[in-house]
Order: structure tokens, then C-alpha cells, then sequence
């Protein structure tokens, strides 16, 4: 492998935005690490981007991201694998209409689209600050309707899916802006709204349809690769320009908070 072929992983591969977000990288030359929860699904979809792509640098990393012990062994492959990262995609998400909880205690929704992204970059930092890279965190406009409920934060007194996945996406962009002041001049860290998009989530969750999964991926495929975004940090997008956020997403002590809690119940510090 040339030095010149970045190295990309991308979360929740095998389906929807993350599996056209990886074909199209793929298309630009990099290596995409493949992640994903099922490693039938993960070979199948190698072969079948392989076959569009002749030449393809194309790796697999199965874990599931519902547990932080499996999300530190992803980590852990990678590191093993790999001597840099370039781009860190975390594209994997669920929509749960009915309160469900991870292997580890904690309400599946923020567990998959948030602390499992949060633990996955800290786990690679080493990696991440060694190669410059680009860290990408697919949120939703849907963040518009959520509230960070530090009362009720683990969906224990009231459940809905809707607010817990809106919750979710809030918190994806507190993290991506946190990560982007923790970040400077070592990474950047970007959120983004993929678009209303034709997926099993937005079916499962919504019933409808929407744009391509390639419009989708359109936006992650952008801030991983445009020379426009090299040195941007901290800032949201929809189709791929910077876009406006409520306010709860730029409020500090929110992020703060939020960014000491995950410290705690992913087991990086021991209090809150």
C-alpha cells in the first residue's frame, strides 16, 4: 500500500449511508476499514464492493457497538492493524421505538449513537493525533427536536423513541464540537445532517423515504476528503456547507457536562 492511500474507517458499513459512503471512498483510492455487527454481512458487502471497485483496498473490523467492550476491541484490531488513521467516520445508528438497554446497563439508543462513538475516538486518539486526521460524526437534523436530559439522561422515568433518538444526535454534535476544542491543531472533528435519506432506520423509525443513500453519504464523503475542509473543525454541515444548530448544541457547560458523563459511564474517569 502506497503512502498515499489513506486509511478510513467507517462505522455501520454493511448497510444504508455508511455501506455508500465506504463504496465511494473506495472509488477515491483509500483504504476503508469496513465495521460492522455481523461478519456475514461485512464479507458480503467487501465482495460486493470489491467487484464494483477492481482493485479496492478494502479491510473488515466486526464488533458490536452496543457494548464498550467490544468497541475497545475494535479499537484494539485497529491499533494492531494499523500505523496510522486518517479518517475516522462514525456513521453506525439506531432508532429504537421501544426502551431497550445495552450489554452494559445504558438506554441502546445513546449507547450505539453516542457513547460508543465517544469511547471508539478515545480509544484511537493515539492514531488519530499521529495522522492529523479527520474525525466525522453523522448527526440529524432531527437534533433540532432533542434535549439534553441530564434528569433523565438514561431514559429511566420516561421513554420515546423519537426524543431518545433526537437526544442522541444532540449529543453527537456536543461531542464532535468538544472533540474539535479538545482537538486543535492535533485533528478536526466535524458533525453533519446526511439528508433525509432512504434507510432501514428512517423506515423502522419513521416510515418514509427519502434521498439516495449516495446523496447521503455525499456530505461524510466530503468533509473525509475535500481540500476545502482540511483545516475546519467544530463545525456542523448539510449538503456539505456549514449549517446552522440550535442552541443547546453550542451551549459549553451542555457539552461539558455531557463530556464528563460519557468520561464516567464509559469507564474513562471514575466520577462525574
Amino acid at each position: 500500500m502506497a503512502k498515499k492511500n489513506k486509511i478510513m474507517l467507517v462505522t455501520g458499513a454493511t448497510d444504508g449511508i455508511g455501506r455508500a459512503t465506504a463504496l465511494e471512498l473506495a472509488r477515491r483510492g483509500a483504504l476503508v476499514i469496513l465495521h460492522g455487527r455481523s461478519l456475514e454481512k461485512l464479507e458480503q458487502t467487501q465482495e460486493e464492493i470489491a467487484a464494483q471497485v477492481p482493485g479496492a483496498l478494502l479491510d473488515i473490523a466486526q464488533a458490536d457497538l452496543a457494548s464498550l467492550e467490544q468497541v475497545r476491541g475494535l479499537a484494539l484490531e485497529v491499533e494492531a492493524r494499523f500505523d496510522r488513521l486518517d479518517v475516522l467516520i462514525h456513521n453506525a445508528g439506531v432508532f429504537l421505538k421501544e426502551r431497550q438497554l445495552s450489554v452494559d446497563g445504558f438506554e441502546l439508543t445513546l449507547a450505539v449513537n453516542h457513547l460508543a462513538p465517544f469511547l471508539l475516538t478515545w480509544e484511537l486518539l493515539p492514531l488519530l493525533e499521529e495522522s492529523a486526521a479527520r474525525v466525522v460524526t453523522v448527526s440529524s437534523v432531527a437534533h433540532r427536536r432533542g434535549k439534553i436530559d441530564f434528569d433523565d439522561l438514561n431514559a429511566e422515568k420516561s421513554y420515546d423513541g423519537y426524543r431518545a433518538y433526537a437526544q442522541s444526535k444532540l449529543a453527537n454534535i456536543l461531542f464532535a464540537n468538544q472533540l474539535a476544542a479538545l482537538g486543535q491543531g492535533k485533528f478536526t472533528s466535524n458533525s453533519l445532517h446526511p439528508g433525509v435519506v432512504t434507510t432501514k432506520l428512517l423506515k423502522a423509525g419513521f416510515d418514509t423515504t427519502g434521498v439516495s443513500t449516495e446523496q447521503g453519504a455525499a456530505t461524510s464523503v466530503y468533509l473525509a476528503t475535500s481540500p476545502e475542509v482540511a483545516k475546519v473543525t467544530g463545525k456542523y454541515f448539510a449538503e456539505s456547507r456549514p449549517a446552522p444548530v440550535v442552541p443547546q448544541a453550542l451551549d459549553l457547560e451542555t457539552q461539558q457536562r455531557l463530556w464528563k458523563i460519557s468520561e464516567t459511564w464509559t469507564g474513562w474517569k471514575d466520577e462525574p
